[in-house]
């Protein structure tokens, strides 16, 4: 059911179109909630449907113009409920972590390989988190919004930071392994 909040969220942030919220979850909110072109659209037809949000009048009615929808007060509404209600974490799940489990008991074929491609993609991640951080975070900015929003990109800098931690270290137990053939 996240979803629909995190469209509340950037729409409340900025009245946009649904190809603006496309963008704009590949820019940012994707990193942490991602979302296809079409599951954004359905979920905009539901929220305009239950009267969270509307589409803004056009300034001149035109055939195919873009929509730009905005949050309604009963919208806001529930995003202050859904914010304010409490949630239990969710069971980590991840395929690598599976894969590398698999490999006890079908062999390592193929694995280190992508723990190295795993530990690139995850390098790069938190190099572009920590440009962000550069770029946007600059001490001065002390707003409440602007401390939430940094809370969320440290999370992601965290994340990553892990990752690359763990995976340098899993490639070194990697390289240590008995050669035995499963």
């Amino acid at each position: 059911m996240s979803l629909p909040h995190a469209i509340l969220t950037a729409l409340l942030e900025k009245p946009s179109s649904g190809l603006e919220l496309t963008r704009r979850f590949d820019r940012s909110i994707g990193y942490f909630w991602s979302a296809t072109h079409q599951q954004i659209y359905r979920e905009l037809g539901k929220l305009e449907a239950e009267g969270h949000i509307r589409a803004l009048p056009a300034e001149q009615p035109a055939r195919g113009q873009k929509k730009t929808y905005e949050v309604l007060p009963a919208g806001r509404a529930e995003l202050a409920r859904w914010t304010a209600a409490s949630q239990d974490p969710k069971p980590h799940r991840d395929t690598m972590l599976l894969r590398l489990r698999a490999s006890a008991v079908v062999g390592t074929e193929g694995i280190e390989a992508d723990l190295r491609r795993h530990l690139t993609l995850h390098q790069q991640q938190l190099a572009e988190y920590e440009e962000i951080e550069a770029r946007d975070f600059q001490p001065g900015r002390e707003t409440a919004q602007d401390r939430l929003r940094h809370l969320v990109l440290r999370a992601g800098i965290d994340l990553e930071t892990f990752w690359t931690q763990w995976l340098t270290h899993a490639l070194t137990e990697f390289a240590q392994l008995p050669d035995e053939t499963t």
